[in-house]
């Protein structure tokens, strides 16, 4: 009888430590146009998705281009003059940051950025997760 109730626990547990989603915490800031030529799809105007929901990111996430295309769920967490609005926004990578060091982790676009934020220009710390 013990074995029927150890058993089942012990398998809720291993996917329990499996399905564990971890986000990862950083700055954001908001980059205007000229948004074109980027490092992912050059001056193609239909990379850009709908809504103008982009980033471009720092070299530690740029993985030697792969993140070309990846989208992340964004949420705002603070900033020093309290700008984060509600909600998250999801963006989709389409270039790399052309500042180095690069500033932030995520360089949002405008639309973008002024989604989560009510300040327009003010860097601000985000979570950030791979979706």
């Amino acid at each position: 009888m013990r074995a029927f109730v150890i058993l089942p626990l012990l398998v809720l547990q291993f996917f329990a430590q499996t399905m564990t989603v971890r986000a990862n915490v950083g700055a954001a800031i908001p980059y205007g146009p000229p948004y074109t030529p980027t490092k992912c799809n050059g001056n193609s105007q239909d990379q850009f998705p709908p809504g103008n929901m982009f980033a471009a990111v720092s070299l530690s996430l740029w993985d030697n281009g792969a993140a070309c295309g990846r989208k992340y769920r964004v949420t705002c967490l603070s900033g020093s003059s309290r700008p984060c609005k509600s909600g998250t926004i999801d963006v989709q990578v389409v270039d790399l940051c052309r500042d180095n060091p690069c500033p932030a982790s995520l360089l949002l676009s405008r639309n973008a950025f002024s989604v989560i934020s009510s300040n327009s220009n003010e860097r601000i710390n985000v979570e950030y997760i791979e979706i």
